[in-house]
């Protein structure tokens, strides 16, 4: 398990520039099921995209823009970055396009998943997201599930996660590698980092649990970290405010998975949600 084969870096494209952060089609990442890609656009700028042979979703990390995917154009955003407020994502199944154009320097991740399967588009808006806090102490976050598993979709799900400086998230460590529903399900994902200070990070470790090779990567503003197997638990660098974007597909569509049985114990110490949750409202 490389640093390669684990951590994408995004460009550092100055602020006032357009063009893509990130570009990780499948075939890169050298797995069947997720290709990503992140975007700038400025002021009076387009994009389209089409899904032929995929459904796709869009999350505007930030700004406001104009979509049209065959329904007229219609203004969506309204939070100016990750820490801003809550998302606007466009759900596109196979065969269909849209056409965004920027009002104000949007940010758009993408992401998409071989599919025939025919559902219809949907705009998901900040009030149709469900927000919670989950665990406690110094292993509290917050969970903003855009596109969960009750979500009209063929294989992506889509999953926003706010975590204080200093906290730990996805913990206890679970995994999610095998196929043995309903206990368990194989999908691969990514973790989509945005961090609050540029010069803020955290750090994931990444292990099999079985006496097999480990890995710890540090994740800085705007990189992905791809989850093939195993256990990946997180935790924010003190200081630093930590948002992930989770991007799931594989082999069902549902979040069954496997904790790691040497950790769960910390739970029973969970007394208080740490009090900066909410970290976006």
């Amino acid at each position: 398990m490389s640093e390669r084969e684990s951590l994408v870096h995004s460009r550092d494209l100055p602020a006032n520039d357009s063009g893509e952060l990130l570009s990780l089609p499948r075939t890169e990442a050298r797995w069947e099921w997720m290709s990503f890609f992140v975007r700038r656009l400025q002021p009076g700028e387009s994009y389209r995209s089409s899904t032929e042979h995929e459904e796709a979703a869009f999350v505007l990390l930030g700004g406001k823009c104009r979509a049209d995917w065959g329904q007229g154009a219609q203004k969506i955003g309204q939070r100016k970055n990750v820490f801003d407020g809550l998302p606007y994502t466009l759900y596109l199944p196979a065969g269909h396009s849209v056409t965004f154009t920027a009002e104000t320097c949007c940010e758009i991740a993408e992401c998409r998943v071989p599919s025939e399967a025919r559902f219809e588009p949907r705009l998901i808006t900040p009030e149709g997201v469900a927000t919670g806090l989950r665990g406690g102490g110094n292993v509290s976050r917050q969970i903003v599930d855009i596109m969960p598993p009750s979500f009209p979709a063929d294989k992506l799900m889509v999953i926003e996660v706010y975590t204080p400086g200093g906290n730990w998230s996805s913990y206890p460590p679970h995994k999610h590698d095998v196929h043995n529903p309903p206990a368990e399900v194989d999908l691969d994902e990514i973790y989509y980092y945005r961090i609050q200070q540029p010069e803020g990070f955290a750090f994931q470790h990444l292990y099999s649990g079985d006496g097999g090779p480990e890995r710890t990567v540090k994740a800085r503003n705007g990189d992905a970290v791809l989850v093939r197997s195993g256990f990946h638990p997180v935790v924010a660098g003190p200081g630093y405010d930590v948002y992930y974007l989770n991007l799931l597909a594989g082999s069902a569509r549902a979040l069954a998975v496997t904790e790691d049985t040497k950790h769960v114990w910390i739970r029973s110490t969970w007394k208080e949600t740490d009090p900066r949750l909410p970290l976006v409202k």
